[in-house]
C-alpha cells in the first residue's frame, strides 16, 4: 500500500504483436498506446506497463502493485467463455487473455484495486463467468478512429459516485457485456442499452475496489475514473 507522498505504483496490461516499427526497426514488441500511462500519470500515478508473461507469476506481479489496469485491445477468445466463434470476431490473443485473466483473479483474491477498460472490462467479465455479445453495430464506425456516445450512470453504484451525470465519452468497440459475470453489476448504460460499466454488487466479484468500463477514458481529458482508482489504493 502506499504512503502519504508516495504515488502509487499502477500496473497496465499491453499489447504483445508480432511486428511494431518506429525509426530503422522492425521486430517484436510489448506496447500500450501513450494514452494510458499519460492518464494514469495524470491521475497521480506511476504507470507500469505488464507485458505478458507466464500466468504463475500473476499473483507476485500484483502483490507488488498498488493498482492494477487492464488495457483495451483483441477480442477475447470466445472459447473462454464457452460459445462458437462469429466470423466477425478477431483471431484470439493467447497469451494476453491467460495474463490477463490471471492478474484479474489476483487483484480480486487480493483486494488490489482494479480497473478494466474495454476488452478489460469484457475480461473482467468473462474471468467471473459470465458472457460477452460478438459483434454489435454503431460503437465502432469508422477503422482507427475513435467515436463519441453518451453513457448514463446508475444511481447508487460505485461509478456513479466517481461520475454522477451523464457523460459523453470515447468509444471504439464492437463486442459487448451478454450476462453479467457473478456477483457484478451494471453501473452504466449506453442509450441503446448497451451495458457500459459494471462493478461488484455482492456475492463472489471479491472486496475490494473494482470497476469495468466499456470506453476509452484513456483517449479523452476526464480523469475521474482512473482518479477514483488511484485515490482508492490508499
Amino acid at each position: 500500500m502506499t504512503t502519504a507522498g508516495r504515488r502509487p505504483l499502477i500496473g497496465v496490461s499491453t499489447y504483445l504483436e508480432s511486428g511494431a516499427r518506429w525509426g530503422a526497426w522492425e521486430l517484436p514488441a510489448a506496447l500500450l498506446p501513450a494514452g494510458y500511462p499519460r492518464l494514469v500519470q495524470r491521475a497521480g500515478g506511476i504507470a507500469a506497463m505488464l507485458p505478458p508473461d507466464d500466468p504463475a507469476h500473476a499473483a507476485a506481479t500484483v502483490a507488488r502493485l498498488d493498482g492494477v489496469v487492464i488495457a483495451g485491445g483483441p477480442d477475447v477468445d470466445p472459447a473462454r467463455y464457452g460459445v462458437d466463434r462469429d466470423p466477425r470476431t478477431g483471431p484470439p490473443a493467447e497469451a494476453r487473455d491467460a495474463w490477463e485473466l490471471a492478474l484479474i483473479e489476483a487483484a480480486l483474491a487480493s483486494g488490489t484495486p482494479l480497473l478494466g477498460i474495454c476488452r478489460g472490462m469484457q475480461l473482467l467479465n468473462v474471468a467471473l463467468g459470465g458472457t460477452l455479445v460478438q459483434h454489435i453495430d454503431g460503437h465502432a464506425v469508422t477503422p482507427g478512429v475513435f467515436g463519441e456516445h453518451t453513457v448514463k450512470p446508475v444511481p447508487g453504484t460505485r461509478y456513479a459516485e466517481a461520475v454522477p451525470e451523464a457523460t459523453s465519452v470515447p468509444t471504439f468497440h464492437h463486442q459487448a457485456v451478454d450476462r453479467l459475470g457473478r456477483g457484478l453489476v451494471a453501473s452504466a448504460y449506453a442509450e441503446d442499452g448497451t451495458v457500459e460499466a459494471v462493478e461488484p454488487g455482492g456475492g463472489g466479484a471479491g472486496s475490494g475496489w473494482v470497476l469495468g468500463v466499456q470506453w476509452h477514458p484513456e483517449m479523452g481529458e476526464d480523469l475521474r475514473v482512473m482518479g477514483a482508482l488511484v485515490a482508492a489504493v490508499g
